[in-house]
């Protein structure tokens, strides 16, 4: 927990650093000297912007949860800051050298959590707008071409692929050889070192900086990565929690893969409801009772028929029931008999049967596999599946936690949907009681309860401004908001798409968003710079940067005096 706080507390610095290098860059562009007005500004919105960081609800509970996020967090933090210092360096000889340095820490954020790759398209934008000075629509489509690239190459590659041959060694070393379990891995990854120490050296000698960079910046996220090797020597020794037991290469490559969470699809596959044609089965290793590898089948998933495959299949989890979906998705509704749970009508005092509106969901179709009786089957329709990513996936999943930390959270009971549990609220009782009724209503025990915080939308608030100010201070605000914008996307809803969550979750979610979070936070700290660039026509410079640095700090004030 002790290493939980220092970590949280590097990345607040490491935040203060970066709004100020955003500020400072802004008022200096174009050879500009930097005012005394701009500094006070500058310090100002430093401070707000990391201050109100950290006292947002998310980071404030991971600043003392013995848990990844922190650390996580310190690394997005850290490797920002680093490219923001290569991008004031980048002229000088052996700016390369930052670049190296955050390849070796996303290798060593990887044994943490990895989120902190999805910072790569903010990195890449940060190089291409310093190192071209006319930027193109075109120029930007391949830097996020090559953002993508660096992605793949480092998750879809390094990650599973290393440990994949490196486990395919080892059952040779094992079976052919006669050695012992994790020598073959040992020595693939001592060779594949010394391969590229080898190509370091020899592409330093030619001359060939292009090549030589790119070697050692895989060299360096290999070595980062190589802190996986604790997980195996740790699992080796047969501790009494030892998850999944990942003694051998080929356990930790289930691992890597989240085997155990099973597949989603993403961008093309079947909703829930429908039907099985056949099942798929994946060959895995494991070590038999004589110390050797062998192979079993596992089940790993299902095949369906081609008519019900989707684009973009949001609803997707058959383990699901129709109802947890269907209070998403539905959005229609009709005119129907009225039953009871056990499905009886119900019927007036005449005996009359009761009719009444009731949401209409799916869509039925018939299907005939051939060897049975043809079944009716209910799928939702497109434009459902569609209503739940925004209402669910979107909304409760996602902007329904950003609100947390930048307008108010109304308790801390996890939420199902219903309107006195886990929503966001703003403080602001006509908002509140229009969204879900007289607050003042609610039992005292949730009135009472320590996840209450208020923050009436002031960070809110200041970010929006902060984010408009930002985008509309010239060439190089706009380079920074897109910057800061990828940021905030790829930790954010970019998340949301890649996960695919279903109801029913088993804890709130809001942790794997902080980098969203902190994103947006820089947002508030540009805020600061907004309002005095609005003041500046009323009064001098450098008594609004103070008075304006004075009153934003009361922001975080408020939010520290609910959330500490």
């Amino acid at each position: 927990n002790a290493m939980t706080s220092l970590a949280s507390a590097f990345c607040i610095l490491f935040m203060f650093w970066t709004v100020t290098h955003l500020g400072r860059r802004i008022y200096s562009a174009q050879g500009r000297e930097l005012t005394d007005a701009n500094m006070w500004t500058v310090l100002g919105a430093g401070a707000v912007g990391a201050l109100a960081y950290t006292f947002t609800d998310t980071f404030w509970f991971s600043a003392y949860e013995g848990e990844v996020y922190a650390l996580s967090s310190m690394f997005t933090a850290l490797v920002v800051w680093l490219m923001l210092k290569w991008e004031d360096q980048a002229d000088e000889p052996h700016a390369t050298r930052w670049l190296i340095l955050i390849a070796y820490l996303m290798g060593l954020s990887i044994g943490i959590h990895i989120l902190n790759l999805l910072t790569v398209p903010a990195l890449v934008y940060i190089y291409y707008f310093r190192k071209y000075a006319t930027v193109t629509f075109k120029g930007f489509c391949i830097a996020s071409v090559i953002a993508l690239a660096i992605l793949w190459f480092i998750n879809g590659l390094i990650i599973p692929y290393t440990v994949y041959i490196g486990a395919m060694v080892d059952v040779l070393f094992v079976n052919t050889f006669g050695l012992p379990v994790n020598s073959g891995i040992a020595v693939f990854a001592l060779s594949l070192f010394a391969l590229l120490g080898w190509s370091v050296w020899y592409t330093h000698r030619r001359g060939r900086v292009v090549w030589n960079t790119l070697l050692l910046a895989t060299t360096m996220i290999l070595l980062g990565y190589s802190s996986y090797a604790t997980v195996t020597i740790r699992a080796a020794a047969n501790p009494p929690m030892n998850s999944n037991d990942p003694s051998n290469p080929h356990a930790l490559f289930s691992v890597l893969n989240r085997d155990q969470y099973g597949g989603r699809p993403l961008l093309y596959g079947a909703y829930y409801s429908a039907p099985v044609e056949s099942v798929v089965e994946s060959t895995r290793y494991y070590i038999d009772d004589e110390g050797r590898y062998a192979t079993a089948s596992f089940p790993t998933g299902y095949t369906h028929p081609q008519q019900f495959m989707h684009l973009f299949p949001r609803m997707w989890n058959y383990a699901k029931s129709p109802d947890e979906y269907k209070q998403w998705a539905a959005y229609r509704t009709k005119v129907e008999t009225l039953r009871d749970e056990q499905g009886n009508v119900l019927r007036d005092e005449k005996g009359q049967p009761l009719r009444g509106e009731v949401l209409d969901y799916g869509t039925k179709r018939t299907y005939d596999d051939g060897y049975s009786e043809p079944r009716v089957i209910t799928e939702p329709t497109f434009l459902e599946n569609l209503n739940y990513f925004f209402s669910y996936q979107l909304n409760f999943m996602y902007w329904r936690y950003f609100m947390w930390n930048f307008a108010g959270r109304q308790n801390d009971i996890q939420s199902s949907g219903e309107i006195e549990h886990g929503n966001w609220i703003t403080g602001i009782p006509f908002i509140d009681n229009l969204m879900y009724g007289d607050q003042s209503l609610l039992p005292q025990e949730l009135k009472d309860n320590k996840g209450h915080n208020v923050f009436y939308c002031l960070p809110l608030l200041l970010g929006v401004i902060g984010l408009f100010w930002q985008a509309w201070r010239g060439q190089k605000g706009i380079q920074q908001f897109w910057v800061v914008f990828f940021l905030f996307f790829m930790t954010g809803i970019a998340i949301v798409l890649y996960l695919n969550q279903t109801p029913g979750q088993p804890r709130e979610r809001d942790y794997a968003y902080a980098g969203s979070f902190y994103a947006f936070a820089i947002w508030i700290g540009m805020g600061v710079a907004g309002i005095v660039h609005l003041l500046r026509r009323y009064m001098k410079e450098v008594p609004a940067a103070a008075l304006t640095s004075a009153v934003c700090l009361l922001v975080p004030i408020q939010m520290a005096s609910q959330t500490w």
